[in-house]
């Protein structure tokens, strides 16, 4: 029965995502909001699905948990060492900078309005952060994630990213139920740090060490790669339970793990539609545990720290980025994307409800402050240079003594950047057999740029130049790849299937393809598709290539 009741509740769960979706996306309103809202409705509205009675509600908890934990495990993936390195100062001072001021002010504002000291703490703590998730998903519709606003926001995010860690890590110390004073907390603590330094020191060791060798092996399966990945996960997240630790901490620092080898883009390709549907669930459950009362009795505090968090927050910003030696447009379009609270405030002050520090009340004021600064946010993302524009035909950014944009302003900028990002009329190739190989050589031969892409690590290790590991059958590693500036996609596969997908993509996209036409009867399809020119020998197939584009006037 408790399993029926269980199956029953994520049905629901999942149901009421999914329609709520819907209209989310053609109104511009971020998932996480819509999620929320559905859970309103299937509790408080409607009372068909209780979170926190019985044991099909400790079930649907668990994948609410579980969810979390592969929130952090994807962040971690981003988190490779040499990204660390590239962020940047902008990065480390204003992610420090706008996160420090954010609670201290937020805790102040708190205060002022008459919560407890320990409440107050964690209302700032709660509001400190910025929403990685709206805040990528915003800039990659936008295609603005290479502009160096985008840049400098990502490296933001990153630090904050490091920062929430050890907040959780905190969190978990505090949280440890001691009874005996200062010395009590003061053990949990130490315990608690000492248990996360244990922890980064096997994340080091294993990524240099253990898991390349046997990672490599397993690379050449995706599938399997993934399942080992997910199971390397699952061991961090029992190391961590077993030093009494965040389930959180276990799986970002698995993430990071996995960061640093060649295969990290393609995982988190792979995780992030779990990812998704875990954290549908876990903020759906956030919304059916809200309580609206509650929140409406606090709508004054929740209009003062809403105001704070889209005014304030990017004001910080404005005031620190020009000191970096950026410029006013810069420091404005961080500002602007930056203005919201993040999906780690609804997991902060879930696990503050879990630990004692803070009540249902104060749980409903930041679920309350979470929606309003996320949908009026991603509204303002969505339209900021025009925000922009306003805001400096009325003079309001001289207040920050902000400049013009610099020359060097693109190479300051921190950030992540993938192998395709400085590609530009470049060709992809796809599949790294023989031909493949012979392709890329010859095209490098003739002067032009290429990007390699298959998903075998040790194919891909014998190629000279930009590579990119993942199934090119996946619409995000083509974007990855940079197919919208491409010149040029060869596909060498001998896989109908994937060739006629990449015939299809590449004549939506208007970009020109040559496809391997392995076999006689794969012609008629790819010709019926759309393919610009056939490889039909497997021999001559790169002169016949190089000849005919040439004739074509694709390249020179």
């Amino acid at each position: 029965m408790t399993d029926d009741l269980i199956l029953r509740d994520l049905g629901l769960i999942v149901l009421a995502a999914a329609t709520l979706a819907l209209p989310a996306r053609r109104f511009r309103v971020p998932g996480i909001v819509a999620y929320i809202v559905a859970g309103l409705i299937l509790g408080p509205a409607t009372g068909l699905v209780e979170v926190h009675h019985g044991d099909h509600a400790e079930g649907v908890a668990l994948v609410s948990e579980v969810g979390i934990a592969l929130l952090l495990f994807l962040v971690g993936l981003e988190l490779s060492f040499a990204t660390v390195r590239s962020v940047g100062m902008v990065a480390v001072v204003g992610g420090v900078a706008q996160t420090a001021v954010s609670g201290l002010v937020g805790a102040g504002l708190a205060l002022v309005l008459g919560y407890p000291p320990t409440v107050a703490v964690f209302l700032g703590v709660a509001l400190a952060f910025s929403s990685t998730v709206i805040v990528v998903k915003l800039l990659e519709k936008r295609g603005d994630l290479q502009e160096t606003y985008g840049q400098v926001s990502l490296g933001i995010l990153l630090v904050q990213d490091l920062l929430v860690i050890v907040v959780l890590t905190l969190v978990a110390g505090l949280g440890g139920g001691g009874e005996g004073g200062a010395s009590s907390v003061g053990r949990d603590l130490g315990l608690a740090f000492g248990g996360m330094a244990l922890l980064v020191a096997v994340t080091v060791g294993a990524s240099g060490r253990l898991l390349p060798r046997p990672f490599a092996w397993i690379a050449r399966s995706p599938e399997a790669l993934l399942v080992w990945s997910l199971c390397l996960c699952f061991v961090m997240i029992l190391a961590a339970e077993a030093l009494s630790l965040s389930v959180e901490l276990g799986a970002f620092l698995a993430g990071v793990s996995l960061a640093q080898l060649p295969y990290n883009q393609e995982l988190r390709r792979r995780v992030a539609p779990l990812v998704d549907f875990f954290l549908a669930v876990f903020f759906v459950s956030l919304g059916v545990s809200m309580d609206p009362a509650a929140a409406w009795e606090a709508w004054p505090a929740a209009l003062v720290l809403t105001t704070f968090v889209l005014l304030g927050k990017p004001a910080i910003l404005l005031a620190v980025i020009p000191r970096l030696g950026f410029g006013e447009r810069t420091a404005a379009l961080t500002g602007i994307t930056l203005g919201q609270t993040s999906e780690f405030s609804f997991i902060l002050g879930g696990l503050g409800v879990a630990a004692g520090f803070i009540d249902a009340d104060a749980l409903a004021l930041i679920g309350l402050v979470g929606l309003a600064t996320m949908g009026v946010s991603s509204g303002l993302i969505l339209r900021s240079r025009r925000v922009y524009a306003r805001l400096r035909a009325a003079g309001v950014l001289r207040w920050f003594g902000a400049a013009h944009e610099g020359p060097r302003d693109r190479e300051r900028a921190g950030g992540h950047h993938g192998p395709a990002d400085d590609l530009r009329d470049h060709v992809v190739v796809v599949g790294m057999n023989t031909m493949g190989r012979r392709i890329v050589e010859g095209l490098r031969a003739r002067g032009e740029d290429t990007l390699a892409v298959d998903t075998d690590p040790a194919k891909l290790a014998a190629v000279e130049g930009p590579v990119l590991m993942g199934n090119a059958d996946d619409l995000q590693v083509l974007e990855a790849a940079g197919i919208r500036r491409a010149r040029l996609l060869v596909s060498a596969l001998q896989i109908e299937s994937a060739n006629n997908l990449l015939a299809y993509r590449c004549r939506s996209l208007g970009v020109p393809c040559a496809i391997h036409a392995f076999d006689r009867s794969v012609v008629d399809d790819l010709r019926t598709i759309g393919a610009t020119h056939l490889i039909e020998s497997k021999t001559a197939g790169t002169r016949k290539l190089g000849e005919a584009l040439k004739t074509e006037g694709i390249y020179g």
